[in-house]
């Protein structure tokens, strides 16, 4: 990764996220992107697919923000509102802010599988008031 020669520990104006849509791919760039130099840092679980455990890489006091949402067409893999739940438990368990940007467009809430137009899916999440 090619950081500008006067990088050093970060720019203290730059903040950076890192995208994971699953475990296995929190597991492979969380990693990397845990040893970057970075003083602001965002992790983006959007569209999240499946519950991911962040638990291990939340300690790292240069994470800022959790954002999590769903995915948006007719075709989008559905998203549980019980994944949503525990992530945001998690963050709060590591005193990290948290945001759930967007329903998915096929979301799943108490086992109850719901099908959202697009222009709802923010406004959706907005309403569960869950941010932390």
């Amino acid at each position: 990764i090619g950081l500008p020669d006067d990088w050093g520990a970060g720019y203290p104006n730059v903040t950076i996220g890192c995208t994971v849509e699953n475990q296995r791919r929190a597991d492979e760039r969380l990693a990397l992107f845990a040893s970057l130099p970075i003083v602001h840092k965002n992790i983006i679980c959007q569209p999240m697919l499946e519950a991911i455990d962040l638990e291990k890489w939340l300690d790292d006091e240069s994470i800022e923000l959790v954002v999590a949402g769903g995915e948006s067409d007719r075709c989008a893999r559905p998203l549980d509102y019980a994944w949503i739940l525990d992530l945001r438990a998690q963050c709060e368990r590591h005193h990290k802010h948290f945001e759930f940007r967007q329903c998915g467009t096929h979301f799943i809430k108490d086992g109850r599988l719901y099908t959202l137009p697009v222009k709802e899916l923010t406004r959706q999440a907005r309403k569960a008031a869950i941010n932390l």
